[in-house]
């Protein structure tokens, strides 16, 4: 079994346990990422770069672990692979944005 197969089987019996498939429709798990990545994203509102780099990486792990765990659940949901979903990304990235033109910049594919 896969990492993933794995963590994905764990957050599936939790959920069942529970009794909460009933609330994880698409648009749910969708927002539940958004509003979890919006945790997330608060932990280093307002403060600097050197600043951001000092945040409680205890409080990073439990967000970002929600952020995981409502992806998985949101990719189960609709029967896909996660590690094949983000490997084709990877793929597609990598023609909008060849070394030879995104090496060093953050401009977007379009500006390249």
């Amino acid at each position: 079994m896969s990492d993933i197969s794995e963590i994905t089987n764990a957050l599936v019996k939790f959920r069942d346990e529970r009794d909460w498939e009933q609330f994880h429709d698409s648009k749910n798990l969708a927002a539940a990422i958004s509003i979890e990545a919006a945790e997330l994203n608060e932990l280093f509102l307002w403060k600097d770069v050197r600043e951001s780099e000092k945040v409680d990486k205890e409080k990073i792990k439990e967000e970002l672990a929600d952020v995981l765990a409502f992806a998985f659940l949101l990719a189960n949901k609709h029967k896909l692979d996660v590690k094949e979903i983000v490997l084709e990304k990877i793929k597609k990235n990598g023609e909008k944005y060849p070394v030879s033109k995104a090496k060093g910049t953050a401009k977007k594919y379009d500006e390249l």
